[in-house]
């Protein structure tokens, strides 16, 4: 993937995890599976895991997806909106404008927020000069909510309940891609993580979270006009 001024040091180190996605995706279909892994995510460098003693609400059950237009982690003061991105040539999600550090990506091909399944969305750490819009989510823990906004107004709420850290050689795409309950209706929010390798333009690690929906709201009707 070709660099761009203020922005080849992020693009790097994100598109080497989102690689795996394709190949993931490909072997999902063409063995018939769900992609799931048969047991809980760990990295080998933990972020906080999920620590005894957090109260986790019970699941919502899946609903009609929508596009995602925004995400909200009141957490770290994330409000940004999405755009829907593809896969580039190298199989790896193409992240949002290199111009727009401050706008998510959500992989447009795959679960919407909300529907049975992981939903992908990944943004970047930070230019080579400034925070961009993940730069907090490391410091997200379990219990606090994500909240995204879909066309026509739909509103689906997440729990996050995992934060790993996964070094580049013991990322398993498999199991960060993969619904962590079949049937769940779940969502992942990927970026980088570690030290930044100037050797290999990359960066050490990734950060991943993820959440499961434990609300979700339709826009109230609009009342009609007094005559």
């Amino acid at each position: 993937m070709s660099s761009a001024p203020g922005g080849g040091r992020l693009v790097t180190g994100l598109a080497w995890a989102v690689l795996l996605l394709g190949l993931w995706l490909w072997g999902r279909d063409a063995t018939g599976g769900s992609g799931a892994g048969s047991a809980p995510v760990t990295g080998d460098i933990a972020a906080v895991g999920r620590p005894l003693g957090v109260p986790m609400p019970p699941a919502h059950g899946p609903v009609r997806g929508a596009t995602p237009q925004r995400v909200e982690i009141p957490a770290i003061g994330v409000a940004a909106p999405v755009v829907p991105r593809g896969l580039d040539s190298d199989d790896a999600i193409d992240p949002p404008p290199y111009s727009k550090p401050g706008t998510v990506g959500w992989f447009g091909s795959g679960t919407r927020p909300g529907e049975a399944g992981a939903a992908l969305l990944v943004g970047h750490v930070d230019t080579e000069s400034k925070p961009a819009v993940f730069y907090g989510l490391s410091a997200v823990r379990p219990g606090q909510h994500v909240k995204v906004t879909g066309t026509g107004g739909t509103v689906a709420e997440f729990t996050i309940d995992d934060v790993q850290v996964f070094a580049r050689n013991h990322f398993d795409a498999k199991k960060v891609y993969g619904p962590r309950k079949p049937g769940r209706a779940e969502l992942r929010l990927i970026t980088c993580g570690g030290s930044y390798d100037r050797t290999t333009k990359a960066y050490t690690a990734n950060v991943v979270v993820s959440a499961y929906l434990t609300d979700a709201r339709e826009p109230a009707p609009s009342k009609p006009a007094k005559s």
